[in-house]
């Protein structure tokens, strides 16, 4: 049985409320095992940032993943108000992957932390702790519950029958993905008053991060493990503007020596008004240009196309601000395009792999004085069954050129 190696065991990561002082802390255990380097260029940097905000560090006795007890560090973590604005404490929270050694390429593991249901929590930022050199890309899923029990397991669709594997969230429980990052992003901060409610009546009750390693060669050695993840910022004064992500994407396939569009397409059903701020974009090698749009019938039935973002998805994979901040209402529909050029001599299908490809756009939003959408997702078959052209989209005045050219 495989499973990726961890220099030591970790517990459960909470947040949790300080119960000496206004300020807010993060619980996390530490491991004690300094023996081996870390892969993430950025850390020393991050953590150097980090350590100047700690004040002196209280320990209690925790619960491990495996139901062993050890003693743990809890950090606190309140650096006053974000760069970005605001006039609420924000705390940071060192979401990292547990001294993993990944063990095969194309690996995807996910670790868990489980949100205190006491308290609500809003996150008001990210901060990656990664490079592409080690890191193909890096998501956050908010689960109602994690797709194992483990402290860190296989969550890619290569796993083998005989390993810990799991989706990054539970069967049946609520899933979404609050974040991702691919390409040397840098950090992102929410606009002001804007956050992602997690924690107590939130369906949100476990943060996962996933990582996939698409190259294992600084690992193979075995001397060398990996810390990347994401330093969350976060603030537990309610927020009325909730943030979602609405995520865009494909099946379907490319065919050899050829330029191929896949294109996928929703309606919004839910009776909602939906303020636009970010975008992302999301492909392997293939791709070369990706779009969103928001479509809006007027009264002469003609479709009003509203560029929402484009963007060469090879560039740095962050979230961008959109071209249009104009709302999202009912009976709009959200579309978006990948664009493809493949040179090979095979067929590419959509898939987990760095051999396979991706259709991805993201959709970064906020809602005032509502809950996020239901709808987390909005995937079509792709090609070849599935385009804008298609008569049953009844889409009319299909920006073809724009959207697949800069």
């Amino acid at each position: 049985m495989h499973h990726p190696r961890v220099s030591s065991r970790f517990s459960r990561f909470h947040m949790a409320a300080a119960s000496s002082d206004s300020s807010e802390i993060i619980h996390t255990s530490t491991s004690s095992s300094q023996s081996r380097r870390s892969s993430s260029s950025s850390d020393s940097n991050s953590k150097s940032s980090y350590q100047k905000c700690n004040r002196p560090l209280p320990t209690r006795m925790m619960t491990l993943w495996w139901s062993v007890m050890v003693w743990a560090a809890l950090a606190v973590a309140v650096c006053g108000l974000p760069e970005g604005g605001g006039n609420y404490p924000v705390g940071k929270f060192p979401f990292l992957m547990p001294k993993v050694v990944p063990y095969k390429p194309e690996l995807y593991l996910c670790t868990p932390v489980k949100v205190d249901y006491t308290k609500s929590y809003y996150i008001v930022g990210f901060e990656p702790n990664a490079t592409m050199a080690t890191a193909h890309h890096m998501l956050l899923y908010g689960c109602g519950q994690p797709g194992s029990e483990s402290a860190v397991w296989n969550c890619g669709e290569m796993a083998g029958g005989s390993e810990e594997s799991g989706s990054p969230c539970g069967s049946g429980a609520p899933s979404q993905i609050i974040y991702a990052w691919a390409r040397d992003a840098p950090k992102l901060e929410l606009p002001e008053g804007v956050g992602f409610k997690v924690g107590k009546d939130s369906p949100i009750q476990y943060i996962v991060l996933q990582v996939h390693y698409a190259h294992i060669d600084k690992f193979k050695d075995g001397t060398t493990y990996d810390d990347s993840g994401i330093f969350i910022h976060y603030t537990t004064k309610p927020l009325s503007k909730q943030a979602g992500v609405i995520l865009l994407g494909t099946a379907g396939y490319i065919p050899p020596m050829a330029t191929e569009h896949m294109d996928t397409l929703c309606d919004i059903q839910e009776d909602k008004v939906i303020h636009p701020f970010a975008y992302r974009t999301h492909t392997h090698s293939l791709g070369r240009m990706v779009s969103g749009y928001r479509i809006r019938k007027d009264d002469a039935g003609t479709d009003q196309w509203t560029l929402l973002g484009k963007r060469d998805p090879l560039t740095p994979q962050m979230f961008y601000p959109v071209e249009s901040r104009d709302p999202i209402r009912k009976n709009d529909r959200l579309a978006a395009r990948c664009t493809m050029e493949s040179n090979r001599t095979r067929i590419t299908k959509i898939g987990a792999t760095n051999e396979d490809e991706m259709c991805n756009f993201y959709l970064m939003y906020y809602v005032e004085n509502d809950e996020p959408l239901q709808m987390k997702y909005c995937f079509s078959n792709g090609p070849p069954l599935f385009r804008w052209s298609n008569r049953e989209t009844e889409l009319n005045h299909i920006p073809d050129y724009d959207s697949s050219h800069l």
